[in-house]
């Protein structure tokens, strides 16, 4: 099989350090392949790219599907962010894109190991960090199967993680013992049961087990901002006032959007987004990582203008007369652009989350430039993930080929650059 550094026109031994001329190249990599891809040379086809796509995800399986030396497989981290279960999600995704049954049955095998790890973990239920992602993931796998019997197992399971007593629980009820944001709290959780019903049928989960959590989000959003009139919704996670995709506001409101909202709830939400807007920063259109943070620095999905980008699409299409919402996802796009070619590979905080943002334009606005950017940058990185992970720029290296962090994600993107119109970033957009 063939090794990822073998991808596009740079080579280099994999697991090898950061040298000096690595890091002249990182110094200098953003202009000059900025400049390439604006002017559309030497971009790879989409059939060039979906080749890559299904051998690099064989190689994320060679890298994390590991046997543990006594014939069995072995997980330790069972999540969707950095876990082994990053690994299924991709071979889902290769499945829709190829319809290969071998990715099928392997994400299958993948769920079960990772399922027995997340039953002795009571930490969290959500959809990418907890034992909700597990079980939500099994329980469409099956359903592809067509194995009903596996599939209702895991919709019990899922259940029982559904009756955890925090979800629900209002402010007023002392509910600020679970949080609220995507990766690790009650948003993360209600997005794993989106999933489920947007594969099995929207009744699968029934809509009084989901709308008391989506109340208990609204209710603690009004709490948070008592202090801050000018917000109508405001959220902590460990003391801060996050705004982006993964603890913060962001990823919140993305997932509320996903609901029914009386007229009351509606204008809390558009008025928490018209404030973010209104507070951006003003010379680059970024927004910041939190509530009064001066730091203008990052754009990614998981801080700044990415994560915002994709919220202020599906904020755009729920309340579509309201044409500022489709101005600012423009806007926040056109930050994306100018800034997006960071140093990591990652859907989290690199080139890979930052192309579904012109994914998501795309679906938006139907406007080819936005298809072409995200090729691009998809592009950059064929060309040049593996200089990116071999000079380190990953977050450890067991995250070298996981979802979030790592060329997972980067899989996954090369498989939705094919197919634009039904690109999803994994974990965020259905």
């Amino acid at each position: 099989m063939s090794s990822v550094v073998e991808l596009g026109s740079t080579t280099k031994q994999e697991g090898a350090g950061s040298s000096k001329e690595d890091n002249e190249w990182l110094d200098s990599f953003h202009m000059e392949d900025l400049t390439m891809i604006r002017n559309n040379l030497s971009l790879p086809t989409v059939t060039f790219l979906k080749a890559a796509a299904i051998s690099l995800k064989d190689q994320v399986v060679e890298a994390t599907w590991k046997d543990d030396g006594g014939g069995k497989k072995s997980c330790i981290d069972p999540t969707v962010y950095t876990g082994l279960l990053g690994t299924a999600f991709t071979c889902l995704r290769s499945y829709e894109a190829t319809g290969n049954q071998n990715d099928l049955l392997l994400c299958a095998e993948i769920v079960d190991t990772c399922a027995v790890v997340a039953s002795s973990s009571k930490r969290h239920v959500t959809f990418l960090s907890g034992r909700g992602g597990v079980y939500a993931l099994g329980a469409v796998v099956a359903n592809y199967r067509n194995d009903l019997q596996r599939r209702d197992l895991f919709l019990n399971l899922f259940l029982e993680v559904a009756q955890e007593r925090a979800l629900p629980t209002g402010p007023e009820e002392g509910g600020f013992g679970m949080s609220y944001e995507l990766l690790y709290g009650r948003a993360g959780f209600l997005w794993a049961t989106l999933f489920i019903n947007k594969h099995l049928g929207e009744d699968t989960l029934p809509k009084d087990l989901l709308v008391p959590v989506v109340e208990a989000i609204l209710a603690g959003g009004r709490a948070g901002a008592s202090d801050h009139t000018a917000c109508p919704l405001m959220y902590r996670w460990h003391g801060t006032r996050y705004w982006g995709a993964a603890h913060g506001l962001a990823g919140i409101l993305q997932v509320l959007l996903h609901f029914p909202l009386s007229g009351e709830d509606a204008e809390d939400v558009k008025g928490t987004l018209r404030y973010m807007m209104r507070n951006r920063f003003p010379h680059s259109g970024n927004y910041p990582l939190s509530e009064g943070n001066p730091r203008d620095k990052l754009v990614q999905w998981s801080h700044g203008a990415t994560g915002m980008a994709i919220t202020l699409c599906k904020a755009a299409q729920v309340f579509s007369g309201d044409r500022e919402f489709r101005d600012a996802a423009i806007e926040a796009g056109e930050v994306v652009w100018k800034n997006g070619l960071v140093r990591k590979v990652g859907l989290a905080d690199g080139v890979s989350g930052n192309a579904y943002a012109f994914l998501s334009l795309y679906r938006l606005t139907g406007e080819s430039v936005y298809a072409e950017r995200a090729k691009a940058f998809a592009s950059f990185l064929y060309y040049n993930a593996p200089k990116l992970v071999a000079a380190g720029h990953v977050r450890g290296s067991d995250h070298a080929y996981s979802l979030f962090q790592g060329l997972a994600g980067t899989a996954c993107l090369w498989f939705d650059v094919v197919s634009p119109e039904s690109a999803r970033f994994p974990g965020f957009e259905l």
